[in-house]
């Protein structure tokens, strides 16, 4: 259907009800949809924001929803939908005044419906409009009460209170709410960074340099990805949390390097790109997830990168014991700490999912570490917060293996501004400590 026919509200409808009905991930469906659409940058702001604020806020909709919808009818899974989406618009946008709201959600209800949804739907909202949203300090429990006010699951808010204390907990979950700013990594091998923002603010874009690393750029406005100079190949983009993986394995010279776990490749090519005359071979489970790092490294014009699918957990068969100078296992986990990337993690992650996790992850750790040299660095990274996946994966590992010990080296190898974040050889960087990823980072050493 061509898109004069569908407005924005209806567009962001469709993506909200794939996501929800097929379970899938809303940034990649938010690009395609852009694309095919041929979206402008206004459009394609506001259908972002419609989308990902509808998600990040779903539970807290369907608190001030319950009320105006009675117990008695089902309501079909899209109707619920569109009532959320107009009242995150109600609730959460100002520039758009309400009569507006009711009237492209009746327009939608009509469409695709009958006169009786149209009429409910109308109902419902003008409702909301007459008597005004209910309020959430009637919920007594407190993790009940912040669970709802930041929309993430009770069990997680209960897990991460119990882990980390009530004010961290919070923070953590109001950061959730919002879109991170997009940042990026200068290709050293080609460019200074100062050259770097020169050729983006030429192109157009808005960017600063990073206050915690020192080859990294802030986005405020427009998408590095359609940049001129990502496609020349001076820049990756890439978390902040991330790129200090590169820092905590500390690869130079002529290392040889292991990342067993290498797609898409933004960690990868950063280590690449601190080598002088080294190596990086990289591993990864899927054919096409490979084939990502090979074309990132071809984008950046890195030719010390050898590419292989296989799975890690039987690396052991492709090469010798201490064959690597390096290793990274940059391991699959619940994603905990991206949730302000892909707000549809937080409704349908487990605590089933971090045990299981939390396992493979030891398995791979296990795997990696017979081909580490001797003095070797192994460094075990996640994208999570969850002390399961974390801290209780790395005291595992040291207890299991003592031909290993902490590398308590780790805080001189990181930039100046992260060095307060390191507790002896690991890091657990929260969204609120820098606005980047919630990351975690353990250093292990080879002993002699």
């Amino acid at each position: 259907m061509a898109s004069k026919k569908k407005g924005i509200r209806e567009i962001a409808l469709d993506i909200l009800q794939s996501v929800e009905k097929n379970q899938s991930y809303s940034n990649l469906l938010l690009n395609t949809t852009i694309n095919k659409y041929k979206l402008s940058q206004a459009d394609s702001g506001l259908l972002t924001e419609l989308t990902y604020g509808t998600l990040q806020r779903k539970m807290t909709l369907d608190y001030f929803l319950e009320p105006f919808l009675g117990t008695g009818k089902k309501i079909e899974g899209w109707v619920t939908i569109l009532l959320r989406l107009s009242v995150y618009q109600m609730a959460f946008l100002d520039k758009i005044p309400d009569h507006a709201i009711l009237f492209e959600a009746v327009e939608i209800a009509k469409k695709r419906g009958h006169k009786g949804i149209a009429a409910m739907v109308n109902g419902v909202l003008r409702n909301i409009q007459r008597k005004g949203l209910p309020s959430l300090d009637e919920i007594k429990d407190d993790a009940e009460r912040l669970a709802i006010t930041t929309s993430h699951p009770t069990w997680l808010v209960r897990r991460w209170i119990k882990q980390f204390g009530y004010e961290k907990t919070e923070a953590m979950c109001e950061l959730n709410l919002h879109a991170p700013v997009q940042t990026a990594r200068v290709n050293k091998t080609i460019l200074s960074r100062k050259e770097l923002i020169s050729r983006l603010e030429e192109e157009g874009f808005f960017v600063e340099p990073s206050p915690v690393i020192h080859e990294a750029v802030r986005c405020l406005k427009g998408n590095l990805a359609h940049s001129h100079a990502y496609k020349e190949g001076f820049l990756t983009i890439q978390d902040e949390s991330s790129m200090l993986v590169a820092y905590a394995l500390g690869a130079k010279g002529d290392d040889l390097v292991l990342d067993s776990c290498s797609a898409p490749g933004g960690k990868t090519t950063h280590i690449a790109e601190g080598l002088s005359a080294g190596k990086v071979i990289a591993l990864d489970l899927h054919e096409h997830k490979v084939k990502l790092v090979a074309e990132q490294a071809e984008r950046l014009q890195l030719n010390n990168i050898e590419t292989r699918a296989t799975d890690s957990r039987k690396a052991g068969e492709l090469f010798e014991q201490e064959t690597f100078d390096k290793v990274l296992v940059d391991a699959p986990c619940s994603g905990l700490g991206v949730m302000r990337r892909k707000p549809d993690l937080k409704y349908t992650k487990t605590e089933n999912d971090i045990t299981r996790l939390s396992s493979i992850q030891q398995t791979l750790l296990e795997a990696s570490a017979p081909l580490l040299k001797r003095e070797g660095i192994l460094v075990y990274s996640t994208c999570t917060v969850d002390k399961e996946e974390n801290d209780r994966v790395a005291e595992a590992f040291l207890s299991a293996h003592p031909d290993f010990e902490p590398d308590l080296s780790l805080a001189n190898r990181m930039p100046q501004e992260v060095q307060p974040f390191v507790n002896q050889h690991t890091i657990q960087i929260f969204p609120q400590d820098f606005g980047s990823d919630g990351f975690y980072i353990a250093c292990f050493r080879k002993k002699v």
